[in-house]
């Protein structure tokens, strides 16, 4: 995705958000010839966006928020969502906000119901800053889509790849597209099939209004269905924050959020171990093709699926491929890489669960590496399961339960995960646990580790469930410390 790039002229830089946002503060002198490393500082500010969880009437959706405790970061500092009604979220007549946290390390929450739930634009300063994490979880009865939904708000950005997306029949995809700040942004979409590019003037200069959020029903950008789309929203002017929400007239539905910018190597993290189909949906926006070696991160080590060692991404083009019930009764994890050169691709993968009229989908889209924290929140007593993936070297990782929404003591475990394996670990959960919390997952040593984490909530036969990926939580940012140098002024 686009990244801004800050010149530093002196001084120490104190990174105030996560969304690109900066202050420079004024340096002290600094002795000459003195070198110091980048210090890790937590960031000051967060912004996070809530898509509008639900057109129908029978959908109970619930927020969650939770900020790790972070040392480093003052006393001072506050959190909210707001909702994005079009209209800046302050004075006399601004709504009250969906939930306000009270302190870090305990999480907070909010309801809602009904059809009429706005989207919600997030903001954490201070001490709520660093690692904020906001879970929107809603469960609809029945309907198209119905089933248990669930999205980690997003972080806003320019650029967003979605592959996994459809327009065949008995699917309604919408994306979502949330803007967060007070002018407007103009978004374009582009859409991918398995023949290239389709061809549509309609999701070019998408306006979104300020403080505002649109959703953009698929179907309507072309005229013929596609059973697998690649969706890629850029943004020509502003930021948003932008999601999938893709639902079945017969198997439920879920959120496909983005997949992690385009890379030669992708893991896709914690196929449920009773899944009874998986489909693989990828898509290259580069020139040239890409092949793939395909392995699956068992129990037991890399695997290669039988029937599919390989796959062959044409350029410009979406490739699908159904892997069956991949993971046969064991935890498992994707794992792309290239059979010879790299190409850049994204990749998601549509889960299913269930048989005949009592499926149920979910997503997991290629995610990044925990290279220090990541964050799940809304986890309960039972119906929670935490995935760890260690592709490669072996990999010992920190996981903290938080205290409970209602009340409950925190709890810690620490686990080894060996090298080319996904564990589905034993998680540990607070004593005295009273309502929902969040798992904190800390790479301690070792290679790169993946996550993910599956909340099932199962009703009237249904294995209604739903998927977050865990990428890192960017709640600390590197600070690097420079000499004043006045001698840029002179001639």
């Amino acid at each position: 995705m686009n990244r801004t790039t800050i010149s530093l002229l002196a001084g120490t830089t104190a990174l105030a958000a996560v969304t690109g946002f900066a202050s420079l503060n004024t340096p002290e002198a600094a002795d000459p010839g003195t070198a110091k490393a980048a210090a890790q500082l937590p960031v000051e500010r967060t912004s996070l966006l809530c898509p509008a969880p639900s057109t129908s009437d029978l959908a109970d959706t619930t927020y969650t928020s939770f900020t790790p405790v972070t040392e480093g970061t003052g006393s001072d500092g506050k959190a909210g969502l707001a909702a994005a009604t079009g209209k800046p979220a302050t004075g006399a007549k601004a709504a009250k906000p969906v939930l306000t946290p009270a302190d870090p390390g305990k999480p907070a929450t909010g309801d809602t119901s009904g059809g009429d739930t706005p989207a919600q634009i997030g903001t954490a300063e201070g001490r709520f800053a660093p690692g904020w994490t906001v879970q929107e979880t809603t469960e609809v009865a029945a309907g198209t889509g119905r089933g248990l939904l669930g999205v980690n708000c997003a972080v806003p950005d320019t650029e967003f790849w979605f592959p996994g997306a459809s327009t065949a029949a008995g699917r309604t995809d919408y994306v979502h597209l949330t803007n967060p700040d007070d002018s407007a942004a103009v978004v374009d979409i582009e859409l991918y099939g398995k023949d290239g590019s389709l061809k549509s003037d309609v999701g070019e200069g998408i306006t979104i209004p300020p403080n505002g959020s649109e959703p953009i029903l698929l179907s309507t950008l072309t005229d013929a269905p596609q059973a697998d789309l690649t969706v890629h929203v850029s943004v020509r002017s502003g930021r948003v924050g932008a999601d999938v929400q893709a639902l079945d007239a017969k198997s439920g539905g879920d959120w496909l959020t983005a997949s992690t910018e385009p890379a030669g190597s992708l893991v896709l993290p914690g196929i449920p171990k009773d899944a009874t189909s998986v489909r693989l949906i990828a898509f290259t926006p580069s020139e040239n093709d890409a092949d793939l070696k395909v392995r699956l991160a068992s129990p037991n080590g890399l695997i290669t699926p039988a029937g599919n060692e390989t796959l062959h991404i044409k350029a410009g083009m979406t490739t699908a491929v159904d892997l069956g019930d991949v993971t046969r009764g064991e935890a498992g994890s994707l794992v792309l890489t290239p059979t010879d050169s790299s190409v850049p691709f994204v990749a998601a993968l549509k889960v299913v669960r269930g048989k005949g009229a009592k499926q149920e989908t979910a997503f997991i889209p290629a995610t990044g590496p925990v290279t220090e924290r990541a964050t799940a929140v809304a986890n309960t007593a039972k119906g929670t399961t935490l995935s760890l993936t260690a592709p490669g070297a072996a990999a010992q990782v920190k996981v903290t339960a938080s205290a409970g929404s209602e009340g409950g003591t925190p709890a810690t475990k620490t686990y080894t995960i060996k090298g080319g394996t996904t564990q589905d670990v034993e998680l540990p959960v607070p004593a005295g646990l009273k309502g929902t919390y969040a798992l904190t997952v800390e790479r301690v040593s070792g290679g790169a580790v993946y996550a993910s984490r599956t909340l099932a909530a199962p009703a009237d036969g249904i294995p209604a469930f739903t998927i977050q990926t865990l990428p890192d939580d960017r709640g600390t940012v590197a600070v690097p410390e420079a000499e004043q140098d006045l001698s840029v002024l002179q001639k």
